[in-house]
């Protein structure tokens, strides 16, 4: 086979397996803009609950908290309002959406110069379902032996 055949083969398939797929890309376009955080709740598991998201802040501190994403450089912010619970203002985020069974949202900490503060570390969400005016995501962590499911409920601004 002729060398510059085999090698624009093998660049139409690197750019092939980079690709998003367009449900992704579906789902990209519908979280862009801002979005307000009403509910959080706990699924598969007994008693009550109370937790740090995100390794920030209370659950109960993100209650109400509005979410910004920028589809065109996937960045964004989420806004956690000051109270004596808890430390309000703008948190800056990366974000993309990963193609899976479901597809996830994923994101890690920035600053405000779009550089990495979270040493790499980043957060994954499940999408269970997202229309133009609402969004819900779920995430599993374990407290104990016990898998729990929290359960972020958004509606669209």
């Amino acid at each position: 086979m002729n060398k510059p055949i085999l090698m624009l083969i093998i660049l139409a398939m690197v750019v092939n397996s980079c690709s998003v797929s367009k449900a992704a890309r579906g789902q990209r376009n519908l979280l862009s803009g801002t979005w307000t955080l009403n509910d959080i709740s706990y699924e598969n598991g007994t008693g009550n609950f109370q937790s740090v998201i995100f390794n920030d802040a209370k659950d109960i501190c993100f209650e109400g908290s509005d979410w910004f994403f920028r589809d065109n450089n996937s960045t964004g912010r989420y806004t956690i309002a000051p109270s004596t619970l808890c430390q309000g203002g703008d948190r800056y985020i990366r974000w993309s959406v990963i193609d899976g069974s479901p597809n996830q949202l994923q994101f890690k900490r920035i600053d405000e110069k779009n550089k990495d503060i979270s040493g790499g570390q980043g957060y994954r969400l499940n999408i269970s379902s997202l229309t133009a005016t609402e969004m819900t995501l779920r995430s599993n962590v374990s407290v104990g032996a016990d898998r729990i499911t929290i359960v972020y409920q958004f509606s669209k601004k």
